[in-house]
């Protein structure tokens, strides 16, 4: 069967998906030769981004397990990619099984996969919609039926706000979520940062340049400012490879040798009080 048989309506084969690149970088199958395409550019100048993946799917693994042993029992995942294990429920399970998920993602093919891995699972959600319309996303009877906006709640925007551009305002997306976190909720954000190697970027903006895969690289700095009503936790915004809270956090650190070439910086942040 060819790749434009396999993919589902509205899908245009020719044009590379965020969520497939992430996918094939991670080692997944859901992905085609755009995707692939894509990918490959970007290892020729930047050998270590499959391991950064990796570090950035551990971050989030970490971040989810200790929110959850913390007491946080409701996730929503922006920009969730393709489903990869261990996914947020069933990390977040791990702790407590009445965790609530709802994962949130714009491609039709993540929606897909969600939809069948899904089926069986009460208590967890997939719904196809864009972060850039956070309105639409709370207000979803989905979101509505599994969140409970008075109780602390962990929004994830792992890997995903890069894909936002400075005039979609990014920190007033954040903003908009923020207003409907009760105290004791936070936010785990990770970014694809300024501070990268220059051929590294040129190399991706040039392979994606047009598509909803191209990135926008934002220093320290811009990224710190997305946690702004927030108080970062642990180590802080750091290399998502050197994000930890614990000496159990030391097992599974992908081996890289020397700084990155394509660095993503991840943080974890507890809701300021009012």
């Amino acid at each position: 069967m060819s790749e434009l048989e396999r993919v589902p309506p509205g899908v245009d084969p020719r044009v590379p998906s965020s969520a497939r690149v992430y996918d094939y970088l991670l080692g997944g199958k859901d992905n085609v030769a755009v995707d692939r395409a894509v990918a490959d550019k970007l290892l020729a100048v930047a050998p270590d981004s499959r391991q950064v993946a990796r570090a950035n799917r551990i971050f989030l693994v970490r971040a989810v397990r200790h929110l959850a042993q913390q007491g946080i029992r409701q996730f929503l995942d922006l920009g969730t990619g393709i489903p990869t294990s261990p996914s947020v429920h069933e990390v977040a399970r791990e702790t407590n099984p009445a965790c609530r998920v709802v994962y949130v993602d714009y491609d039709p093919v993540v929606r897909l996969h969600a939809q069948v891995l899904l089926a069986d699972a009460p208590g967890v959600a997939s719904i196809q919609a864009d972060l850039r319309q956070p309105d639409a996303i709370l207000n979803d009877p989905h979101v509505t039926g599994l969140i409970d906006f008075e109780q602390p709640l962990a929004v994830l925007l792992v890997a995903s706000l890069h894909f936002v551009t400075d005039g979609e305002d990014p920190g007033g997306i954040v903003a908009a979520f923020r207003k409907w976190m009760a105290p004791g909720s936070h936010l785990v954000l990770s970014h694809t940062m300024a501070e990268s190697r220059p051929e590294a970027i040129a190399q991706l903006a040039k392979a994606t340049a047009g598509s909803p895969a191209q990135a926008t690289f934002r220093t320290h700095e811009q990224v710190l400012r997305l946690f702004d009503g927030f108080e970062l936790i642990g180590p802080g915004l750091v290399p998502v490879q050197e994000w930890r809270l614990s000496d159990e956090d030391e097992q599974s650190i992908p081996l890289l040798d020397g700084p990155p070439a394509l660095r993503v910086e991840g943080g974890v942040a507890r809701l300021a009080p009012r």
